[in-house]
């Protein structure tokens, strides 16, 4: 795969927005011929500047339109690095110009937003793709591939998702990303969104893109001098017929952490990071540890992937993680958690 990327034209890239501290990762990333960035939209010229100082990004790139630059710079595909409220508006201009989209996780901030999104990728004929760090765990996939593949832990009856660190600001997260990820109407909530996300990302995968029977949720705001706007704590139980999912996405975990249980009908397997797993069949005597390789390319990070993508290399299943179906189960569980803790009561679909 590695020799046929090297041999074609780099897809051209569009990054609309700067303020979410994920895009560090594009401008970190080895230099490589799968991806070229062509255009950047930002109106905030101190971050602009401050990109520049410590990525030598070019200022005559980037345009503080998203239209001007998508019209001035053609990119193929766009990477949305702002506000997630934002998520919608980017696919909104890009959609009718035929060009694809990939955002940070979560999918947008609402079903209103994501059903929006929706009808633009189907109508114009666009990937809108959602990127989460989990993707590119092999342990995750290992995980897949023992539960669906090899039924090495009979049905699934209780995964559990943990996810997050100790607050975005205590971890020194930039103010401009701060200002949206803390504000309830940009973010459309604090750690059930920042972090809720994977979980419900995780277990939709696990369950075929299955919506759940119901949502119960619990959201607290533990440091309300840090974080008056939005939850802090965040712990949301989903049903389904034969299995229950709990997922746990928290500003106040004494250490970061994105870790997976799954407890199936003979066996349980533990995802502990990236690549170091823990699992167990009934009648084996002792716990199986393993430490995976990383994964092959271009299934290893999420711009080999997406170069792949827009160039048809590769297709996106229905229950791919970073899938728009998978992604507005994700919206629709999310959507239903914060009624759930607003009312106090269980949400059923």
């Amino acid at each position: 795969m590695s020799e046929v990327l090297s041999r074609v034209q780099p897809v051209r890239l569009g990054i609309a927005g700067l303020s979410h501290d994920h895009v560090h990762g594009v401008f970190r990333r080895p230099v490589q011929d799968d991806i070229e960035i062509v255009g950047m939209a930002e109106a905030d010229s101190t971050l602009v500047e401050r990109y520049h100082q410590k990525y030598g990004i070019k200022k005559a790139q980037v345009y503080a339109d998203l239209d001007e630059m998508l019209d001035k710079t053609k990119p193929q595909v766009v990477a949305a690095f702002g506000s997630i409220y934002d998520h919608l508006a980017v696919v909104q201009a890009c959609a009718p110009r035929g060009i694809h989209v990939m955002v940070e996780k979560p999918l947008a901030v609402s079903m209103e937003h994501a059903r929006q999104m929706a009808d633009l990728a189907h109508r114009y004929n666009i990937q809108v793709l959602t990127n989460y760090e989990t993707t590119w765990y092999s342990s995750n996939h290992t995980a897949y591939q023992m539960v669906h593949d090899e039924n090495q832990l009979g049905d699934i009856r209780k995964v559990v998702v943990h996810d997050g660190h100790w607050g975005p600001q205590e971890i020194g997260c930039s103010k401009e990303f701060l200002n949206w990820l803390t504000d309830p109407v940009l973010n459309g909530g604090g750690a059930v969104v920042d972090f809720g996300c994977y979980g419900a990302n995780l277990i939709t995968w696990l369950m075929d893109n299955q919506p759940p029977q119901s949502v119960t949720a619990v959201l607290q705001t533990l440091k309300p001098e840090i974080y008056p706007q939005v939850d802090d704590e965040a712990t949301i139980i989903v049903t389904y017929e034969h299995a229950q999912g709990i997922i746990q996405g928290s500003w106040n975990w004494p250490i970061d952490r994105k870790d997976m249980e799954i407890y199936g009908e003979t066996g349980y397997f533990v995802a502990v990071n990236r690549t170091d797993i823990r699992y167990r069949q009934r009648g084996d005597k002792t716990e199986q540890t393993r430490t995976l390789k990383p994964r092959e390319a271009p299934f290893e990070e999420p711009f080999s992937w997406l170069a792949a993508v827009i160039r048809e290399e590769i297709t996106v299943p229905d229950n791919d993680l970073s899938s728009l179906s998978n992604n507005l189960v994700v919206v629709q569980i999310l959507d239903a958690a914060r009624e759930s803790a607003r009312t106090g009561t269980t949400v059923h679909f």
